[in-house]
């Protein structure tokens, strides 16, 4: 299954949520994290677990159905598990991950959880935001070996990291991520690739700009990013158009394995007056199979 856009729903809200399922966005994110006033989140705990459950019932070829808890180091994320796993959810969003020892936890109580309610065990998978405190975006790279089964990808946010170092700017005059962010963002894609996970982008805080985000995609996706978080219903068509590839770039990638194919044994070829080597086999292989 494609994990190109990930949209987020205020969990508190049962008209968008929904209508969620309809916008066309590969995983929707129950918020129940900073969507949900703490008055609030009793109720919505209670919201979105139907809003899984009505899921379940559903055709299984729609959007995959995951839920951002509460941080790991607040007592709300057990009550969040507690109401929300009888829904089977397909993934938990961990906000201010510090690191995979807290994960590790975190699995521990899921595996727990998937046993009281008659989940297969280790389906429900995990995404952490990794970068939203500066010691969790210096442990990025420890991701790398960590036991963690259940991870299908990284992912980073930069407001509340702005906040914690007091930073005033996150991007500079020509729109550009200034070097920390961009330190963060490098991190999370190596560790991702390094891991063989999934590799996230951030959001596009500013859901109007459509043209500036399918132009921030397209940079995503070539720099070899999977995916990219979306907070409103219009950004998920230009973030799936942005990572799903185009038929030249298919055409090419079957040319490529194609010609190895016909070659074996070879370690670099011509094609059509280029060279290419097993980097760019490999590159296209993996193409490929993201098209299932």
């Amino acid at each position: 299954m494609a994990m190109r856009s990930w949209l987020f729903v205020p969990g508190d809200s049962e008209t968008k949520l929904g209508k969620v399922a309809g916008y066309g966005a590969d995983v929707c994110i129950a918020d129940l994290e900073d969507a949900v006033a703490p008055p609030a989140k009793p109720m919505a705990r209670m919201m979105v677990r139907t809003w899984l459950e009505a899921g379940l019932r559903a055709a299984p070829q729609g959007s995959a159905r995951w839920v951002r808890i509460n941080p790991l180091d607040t007592p709300l994320w057990r009550e969040d598990l507690a109401a929300i796993m009888p829904g089977r959810p397909q993934g938990i969003m961990v906000p201010k991950a510090s690191g995979p020892e807290q994960l590790q936890a975190l699995a521990a109580e899921l595996q727990q959880a998937e046993q009281r309610n008659g989940s297969p065990p280790g389906s429900t998978r995990i995404l952490p935001l990794v970068s939203e405190t500066p010691a969790a975006a210096l442990s990025i790279p420890t991701y790398v070996g960590a036991q963690l089964p259940r991870l299908v990808g990284l992912t980073w946010g930069a407001e509340d990291l702005s906040a914690a170092i007091g930073a005033s700017r996150k991007r500079d005059a020509l729109g550009n991520w200034t070097d920390t962010f961009r330190h963060v963002r490098a991190q999370v894609l190596l560790t991702a690739h390094a891991r063989g996970v999934l590799a996230i982008d951030t959001l596009h805080a500013e859901f109007r700009d459509l043209d500036g985000l399918g132009r921030i995609a397209a940079e995503s996706y070539a720099d070899g990013f999977a995916g990219m978080l979306a907070i409103h219903p219009s950004q998920v068509a230009v973030i799936n158009a942005a990572f799903t590839p185009g038929d030249a770039e298919i055409a090419e990638a079957r040319a490529i394995v194609h010609a190895f194919s016909a070659n074996p044994g070879a370690g670099a070829l011509q094609l059509e007056g280029r060279m290419i080597d097993q980097p760019h086999l490999e590159q296209a292989r993996r193409l490929l199979e993201r098209l299932g």
